[in-house]
């Protein structure tokens, strides 16, 4: 079958990597890929958001099957619209992608069918979540509202910095149209970790958990970023968590999309708080998580095509997914400045090396090649992942690749993986 991978991170690499080694993948595009996806799919042109364009090449390419991998396309409908054309796809409709556009919405669905998360409240006023914030303890959690490329979540020590989140957010603009309105929340403690279910409106097949690290510095310091490593399994979901997020987070999500009149399809990604008393939900992703899905495939043994076909065609119920029983670690090199300002263009060197260490994969995000040379384009650049019989052995080699690298103007963290080493 033909098919096409929406997407240009990460994320999308490796959803590549893995649906190119399925026998049933005839032919597979990306669009609009980077240089580590032209290495086994055709790149298209095309931006993940130009919904029109994505729809006009899957018709005159005769697409079998859309994988959409950012939530941008997913909250602007893309799912919906091919659905009318008859064009199966991957991912929630519109109204399925709101768990991940609005977490005003997820907070009251959780509230609605008692699905356990931080107590709350949504303000489309300053005055009002300042008003709240001087009732309540701190650490405090501020969010905006919509989709702000994992960067919209700002932690407060003290009420002073939670009044100046508000006025970031809310006056200044700081994630434009996505803070016009905000949730402000309890601060959970705990240890985080992120769980995966695909979906197919009514039955919910687990995944696996992972463990990610989202500052920017060693020691988890320094701003919050869309994610600088991580690695799966996670030691904290094991199979008796993996029995309580099933049944006291995912399906009652289910059971209440549906109730709403949202079915979902597609992924759930929870990203969960756990404590003695058990899973809490963050927030909710409607995609798989980057660099968490880069993990993902490398640890899956199952046809990945398959399953994403499952998924759509709502045949989850009769489906399984096989795993191995290695350990994956991602380690995300970022250009200098990430997740604030930094330049594009830089030469990377040594890619090759890096694949060729044992175990190892790097997974393209900001890159595209330019008269041969492999140029940095983003802020998250490369995801250097490999396999090892554990932890230590996936983050042994994960860095044995990094340090094969020779990009002077990049950086990484030195400590990915530092939980479940500790244990």
């Amino acid at each position: 079958m033909n098919v096409l991978v929406v997407g240009s991170g990460g994320r999308e690499h490796a959803l590549c990597w893995a649906i190119a080694q399925s026998p049933k993948c005839k032919k597979l595009y990306c669009a609009p890929g980077n240089a580590g996806t032209a290495a086994v799919a055709e790149n298209v042109e095309i931006d993940a958001e130009d919904l029109d364009a994505l729809i006009a090449f899957a018709q005159d390419s005769a697409i079998d099957f859309v994988v959409v991998g950012p939530e941008g396309p997913l909250v602007a409908g893309l799912v919906d619209r091919l659905d009318k054309l008859g064009i199966k796809s991957f991912g929630p409709t519109a109204a399925g992608a709101e768990l991940e556009g609005s977490k005003a919405f997820t907070k009251d669905l959780c509230a609605k069918y008692d699905i356990p998360t931080a107590d709350y409240d949504r303000f489309d006023e300053p005055d009002a979540a300042k008003e709240y914030i001087t009732t309540h303890s701190t650490p405090i959690v501020v969010k905006a509202d919509g989709l702000a490329a994992g960067k919209g979540v700002i932690i407060c020590r003290n009420k002073n910095e939670a009044y100046a989140a508000i006025d970031q957010i809310m006056i200044e603009e700081a994630f434009g149209e996505a803070g016009t309105e905000v949730v402000v929340e309890q601060f959970l403690e705990g240890e985080e970790a992120s769980f995966f279910a695909l979906v197919d409106g009514e039955t919910a097949l687990p995944l696996l958990g992972a463990q990610d690290h989202k500052r920017a510095h060693d020691g988890d310091e320094g701003p919050n970023t869309g994610g600088m490593g991580a690695y799966s399994p996670a030691p904290v979901i094991d199979q008796a968590m993996v029995d309580r997020v099933m049944t006291e987070i995912i399906e009652p999500t289910i059971k209440g999309m549906a109730a709403e009149g949202r079915p979902f399809k597609g992924v759930l990604y929870a990203g969960l708080m756990i404590d003695d008393d058990g899973p809490k939900l963050i927030e909710y992703n409607t995609r798989f998580g980057d660099p968490e899905c880069q993990v993902m495939c490398m640890r899956l043994k199952s046809d990945l095509l398959d399953l994403l076909l499952a998924c759509a065609e709502g045949r989850l119920a009769k489906t399984k997914a096989e795993w191995r029983d290695e350990a994956a670690m991602i380690v995300v090199m970022a250009a200098k400045g990430y997740p604030g300002k930094y330049k594009k263009g830089s030469e990377i060197k040594g890619l090759d090396a890096a694949d060729a260490v044992e175990g190892a994969v790097v997974f393209h995000a900001g890159t595209a090649e330019q008269d041969g040379k492999v140029l940095a384009t983003g802020g998250r650049v490369l995801g250097v992942t490999a396999l090892g019989k554990n932890v230590k052995e996936a983050q042994k080699r994960a860095y044995e690749a990094v340090d094969k690298i020779d990009w002077p103007e990049g950086f990484c963290r030195r400590d990915i993986g530092w939980r479940a080493i500790d244990r």
